[in-house]
Formats: C-alpha cells, structure tokens, sequence
C-alpha cells in the first residue's frame, strides 16, 4: 500500500513540530537550570572557565559587564584580617583567567559588600580580538572563607562600577553565595 503525498508531507510536518518542540523544551530546561534573569538585565551564564581545586561559580552578563563569583572555602589565610594586600588579592582573585597577560592598572582599595569588607583592584586586559578590557577583582572574607568576584566589563565608567557593585549586593547573587556556605 503506497502513501500518497499529501499524507508524506503531513508526516515530515508532524516529525518536524514534534523535533522543534523536543530543542524548546531541552534550552528552556537549560534556562532554567542556570536560574532567572534579574530585574537589573543581568542573565545567568554558563560558568565559562576549566575547572580547579575550587567549585565552580556563578556568571552573569547584562549590560555589558560579566560578573563571576565563587566561593573559596577556608582560603583566607588570616581569618580576622582577610585579604588586606595588592598580591594576596592578585592570588584570590585569579584575574589571569581572563587573560594571563593582565595587568592592575592601579593600587587596590578596601571596600564592602553587604556586610563583608576585602579589597578591590582595577586590572586591564586583552580581549580575544586584541581590544583593551577593564576589570576589577573583589574578595571579601566570611569567617575563614572568601568570597571572590571577578568583573570585566568597562570598570573605569564610575556608573558601571556602582551598578555592579549593587548587583554583587543584589538577592541574585546573594541567595547564591548564602547557599553555597549552607551546602558546606
């Protein structure tokens, strides 16, 4: 018994709306795995570097700044002071991530976050395609832990430093990094 034509192509049809909502249903289970997009615009990304001693972190992109947090678990040398040095933040902070030829393109300063006080730098890098690249490498300590942050985006923009620096303070990134101590 041969099918006719139109019966082959309401066939391809159904196949090809069944296969178009199988890829919707696996990137919106992907979406929601990564969590939700926060009313600032910062959306959740994939967690973009090769994997360490340490747990993987958290990234975020929205307006034109990614931001990467983790948690350090019992990497603060001196629990009562934290990281009150230029290297020790260097060293916390891992900036070569970005680019192994960073540079700090100026002397830290101590800053807060929430309730949690550490150090701060600004770097400068090169981008895959060889344009310059301003970040800034955060580590506050919480008890013998640090909470590490990593932003590039265009740190030199005072408006673009205080809207990451209220995301990092955000319920977004909080409810994470309160959820990684209590998983401890």
């Amino acid at each position: 018994m041969a099918l006719s034509r139109r019966t082959l192509i309401h066939a391809a049809l159904a196949a090809a709306g069944v296969a178009a909502l199988a890829g919707l249903a696996a990137f919106a289970e992907h979406r929601t795995a990564l969590g939700p997009t926060d009313r600032a615009g910062f959306r959740p990304i994939p967690w973009p570097f090769e994997a360490d001693i340490w747990p993987p972190g958290r990234a975020w992109r929205g307006n034109d700044l990614d931001v990467y947090v983790r948690v350090k678990p019992g990497m603060c040398g001196d629990c009562k002071t934290g990281v009150v040095s230029d290297e020790a933040l260097d060293r916390a902070v891992e900036v070569d991530r970005l680019d192994p030829r960073f540079a700090p393109a100026g002397d830290g300063r101590r800053v807060r976050i929430t309730d949690l006080y550490g150090r701060a730098r600004p770097y400068s890098h090169r981008m895959r395609y060889r344009s310059l690249r301003h970040a800034e490498g955060i580590a506050v300590t919480y008890k013998c832990d640090l909470v590490v942050a990593l932003i590039d985006g265009d740190m030199t923009d005072q408006a673009r430093r205080r809207m990451a620096y209220r995301f990092l303070e955000s319920n977004t990134v909080q409810v994470w990094v309160n959820r990684q101590f209590e998983e401890r």
